[in-house]
């Protein structure tokens, strides 16, 4: 089973993983939101469990279609970027 999500996974291209890795930060982000609010702990329980699960779910998808050639790719290009600032 594991394999044949990885190989259906794989099929996608490196552009739509950074599109699914990048869906991650806005669950971090409406994971953690419900706590500057006074609603009730299950609530708030609820939606941290829904939203951070999303959250996890879109990183690990994402870092999978990915995968670590692409990894390699993102880590140059984000070196790279940060040369080209300084000059």
């Amino acid at each position: 089973m594991k394999e044949k999500i990885k190989k259906f996974l794989s099929r996608f291209s490196f552009k739509t993983g950074v599109i699914v890795l990048a869906l991650c930060v806005p669950c971090y982000i409406l994971a953690f939101l419900p706590l500057l609010f006074d609603l009730e702990n299950s609530y708030r329980a609820a939606l941290w469990f829904v939203f951070f699960g999303l959250a996890k779910t879109f990183q690990y998808t994402g870092l999978t279609i990915i995968g670590a050639e692409g990894l390699n790719r993102l880590k140059k290009w984000w070196k790279n970027r940060k040369t080209t600032k300084t000059e």
